[in-house]
């Protein structure tokens, strides 16, 4: 099936729909290092399909092709919790040409993503708005109308036709579908009508439970990492005896949350310098510090969710936290792993640049999987 990604970034969400039976027939990216990284990697199947530039000088009718889904992470600032909060009055909002990608391919499918601020009550009306925009594409804005004119339009439309697109939305976290972090973000899906697809998210795969439970309970956890269990303290024994009560002596059906021990135990710690490595991007950066509201990511819990940062500075959450209460950077190579990037993947920029890359991507992983259900939902209709 053949697709278009917007904003596309450093690859992951295209790695995963690549994986799911996807084939990019454009990809659309401003960034020049995000652009250089897609090039460096076949794994994208790219090539000469990449146009580097700004979205709204992209033409459309350069695709001879019928195009399945169109996909993409439209910038998040103007929604990020950590932003200005400015959404439609904030120049970096692109859901209009998110929008405009939809009303011109006619795709069978949509996929966006973005953060979970966009669920924030000051801007339900906009998302309101952005969803309508996307359940009817045919009817754009006029010349000169403001969007609470257009919003207002379109919910006429709205009570008195069928939309153009079946739309279905949630909040997820990557830790459920065994990315090692804790990543909860929006995912927007739509179908066209015509096509009589009824889709709903794919079901969890991990959870939190399954992790305590091989912590606190059987402790294979730790067996498995060859490391002596921690005595449990009387608030995990209390935990142990609530999980063996729910799930009535039986560990839990679903697999655990992946750690950030899980994701790179086997890569070498970057300070050893004796050690030998052969994978790229693995280099110790020194400088981490840990202070409050930035302590880093515990080694035996999934990550937090890896941060692009301001002005291509990673957040000091982008660390690794040891037993012992001492910090340090992630390497690149670590946090593409805490992505879901495969091993081979080669990234381009100094090391902010790469880091902004990856703490904008979808995990592979997750992309895959929300892939995976879109085509055979097309597949089976």
């Amino acid at each position: 099936m053949k697709s278009v990604e917007l904003f596309a970034g450093g690859g992951g969400l295209a790695i995963g729909l690549s994986r799911s039976g996807f084939k990019h027939m454009s990809v659309i990216e401003h960034n020049r290092d995000a652009c250089n990284t897609l090039r460096l990697n076949e794994c994208t199947g790219y090539g000469s399909r990449l146009f580097e530039g700004d979205i709204r000088d992209f033409d459309y009718n350069t695709i001879d092709d019928s195009i399945d889904l169109v996909s993409g992470g439209p910038p998040c600032q103007p929604f990020s919790l950590g932003g200005k909060h400015k959404a439609h009055n904030d120049n970096r909002d692109m859901f209009p040409e998110a929008v405009r990608a939809v009303r011109e391919l006619s795709p069978k499918v949509f996929l966006f993503e973005n953060v979970k601020g966009l669920l924030r009550s000051n801007f339900k009306e906009y998302f309101d708005y952005i969803l309508l925009q996307l359940q009817y594409p045919s009817f754009p804005s006029e010349k000169n109308e403001d969007w609470h004119s257009h919003r207002n339009r379109l919910e006429a439309i709205n009570s008195a036709s069928l939309p153009e697109y079946k739309i279905t939305y949630q909040l997820v976290n990557a830790a459920d579908y065994g990315v090692p972090q804790k990543r909860e973000r929006v995912f927007i899906i739509g179908f066209r009508n015509d096509i009589n697809v009824t889709w709903s998210f794919p079901e969890p795969t991990h959870s939190q439970d399954a992790l305590l439970w091989s912590k606190i309970v059987d402790q294979s956890y730790w067996e498995k990492h060859n490391i002596l269990p921690p005595p449990r303290t009387k608030s995990e024994y209390s935990l142990a005896m609530r999980l063996q009560k729910k799930y009535k002596g039986s560990k839990p059906s679903l697999k655990s949350w992946r750690t950030v021990r899980d994701a790179i135990s086997d890569i070498p710690d970057p300070r050893d310098t004796f050690a030998s490595c052969n994978l790229d991007h693995h280099e110790f950066k020194d400088g981490a510090k840990s202070y409050p509201g930035h302590t880093g990511s515990y080694i035996d819990e999934p990550s937090k969710t890896l941060k692009a940062g301001g002005h291509g500075v990673p957040g000091g959450e982008n660390m690794i936290r040891y037993e012992d209460g001492s910090v340090r950077y992630f390497t690149v190579r670590e946090s593409a792993r805490i992505q879901t990037f495969p091993d081979d993947f080669i990234f381009s920029g100094a090391w902010g640049e790469v880091m902004r890359q990856l703490g904008n991507a979808v995990p592979s992983q997750l992309a895959e999987t929300i892939g995976i259900s879109i085509y055979r939902s097309i597949l089976s209709r």
